[in-house]
């Protein structure tokens, strides 16, 4: 067996599949190691293989752990849960007193490495086993690499070529592996063809039997926030922060956002010289409309905000998280928007409960109210005198 072009070629293939060269050879030296094994030594015997990948040498070593007599289990003694306590056997163990010959300082619990006779030439058999195992520890090595590298990217945007269209779910070449974008997790009304480049966000990493399934979202509502980021330095520098978002995927989103530092304009940064910034976060989603919201820690303030581009005229904060927006007669199908969307929005983008109003509807609610009272009070004054006279009709009635 060549070792040097079989490690070359070993090198090659990982090099393809981004695993560490120095993973590799920890893979080969423990596959060598193993049919060193199966070829020359023998049960419980434990080897070591040193692996030169430039000259193809490999060195080899018997490894004995180090007992004294406290550690050795009496034959007619059970096994016990220390840890220490070991029943030895010659082919795996080594006493102190001995080794101490080998290795002056060695001390006890320790392993010993002895030198044995450099092998290179196995029998078919162990060749056929230390390839196996090869193959098998860089399948192990790459999905490890994979699931440590896709972990640390949960919650960030990756960039994805479409590899394949099915009818529920849309596959994506996203570097090291393949990634997943079901169809809730897609823009609706938004189609995909293969060559395709999106940025996609990371929403988790599973590890299943065939290998780790990334599962990717182009509808997440962070996406939005994440492509600021990239556009956006004054949020990676912390001088602007998104503090909430709210996102109808395909449709509208709006984003409130709030400087960190005096001078700094949040929403001019966000938007950028000519709107370069912003469309540049549109055109990525296929031109959602983003409204983008100066955040504020009153929420009277911020809800007026949020209600954009609708003028509001008053916010009152009501019990139970709630609060009643009143606006201009004119200006009410806007604040509430096509569908309910802006108010809907807006209720998501703060974590209020809105109720829009017009002006016009809050006087007439105050009429009617004022007219409801006054009713009440005539049924009222009615009531007592019916009661009255009824009274005095009963004792007219009993006097008699």
């Amino acid at each position: 067996m060549d070792l040097k072009t079989f490690t070359s070629a070993v090198m090659e293939i990982a090099e393809e599949r981004g695993v560490a060269q120095e993973k590799i050879i920890e893979v080969i030296e423990a596959a060598l190691a193993s049919a060193y094994k199966k070829e020359y030594g023998k049960k419980k015997q434990k080897f070591e293989a040193e692996l030169d990948a430039k000259t193809g040498k490999v060195k080899f070593w018997q490894v004995k752990q180090i007992v004294d007599k406290d550690m050795i289990l009496a034959e007619d003694e059970e096994v016990s849960e220390d840890k220490e306590k070991v029943r030895f056997n010659p082919e795996r163990h080594i006493m102190l007193e001995e080794a101490k010959k080998i290795k002056p300082k060695i001390k006890k619990g320790e392993e010993l490495k002895i030198p044995v006779k450099t092998k290179e030439d196995f029998g078919r058999i162990a060749a056929q086993t230390a390839k196996q195992v090869i193959l098998q520890k860089i399948k192990e090595v790459e999905r490890e690499e994979i699931l440590k590298e896709f972990k640390e990217k949960e919650g960030e945007i990756v960039s994805g070529i479409c590899q394949r269209v099915e009818q529920r779910v849309v596959f994506f070449d996203i570097g090291k592996t393949s990634g997943i974008l079901q169809k809730s997790e897609q823009i609706p009304g938004e189609f995909y063809k293969p060559g395709q480049r999106l940025k996609l966000f990371v929403l988790k990493i599973e590890d299943t039997p065939k290998g780790p399934v990334v599962f990717l979202s182009r509808a997440y509502p962070k996406l939005v926030s994440k492509l600021f980021e990239l556009e956006v330095p004054e949020i990676s520098s912390g001088q602007v922060e998104i503090k909430s978002i709210a996102r109808e995927p395909s449709s509208r989103s709006k984003i409130g956002v709030t400087a960190t530092e005096e001078g700094i304009d949040p929403i001019g940064s966000m938007v950028g010289q000519k709107g370069t910034r912003i469309w540049a976060v549109i055109n990525e989603l296929g031109g959602e409309k983003i409204d983008v919201i100066e955040w504020d820690e009153k929420p009277e303030k911020y809800i007026t905000n949020a209600l954009s581009p609708a003028k509001v005229l008053e916010v009152k904060i009501l019990p139970k998280n709630k609060a009643q927006a009143i606006v201009p007669n004119d200006q009410l199908s806007l604040a509430i928007g096509r569908d309910g969307q802006n108010v809907r929005l807006a209720a998501k983008l703060t974590g209020w409960k809105i109720d829009v109003r017009s002006l016009e509807q809050v006087e007439k609610g105050e009429v009617e109210e004022k007219e409801t009272k006054e009713e009440k009070e005539v049924t009222e004054k009615k009531e007592k005198k019916e009661k009255k006279e009824k009274k005095k009709a009963e004792t007219k009635t009993s006097k008699t």
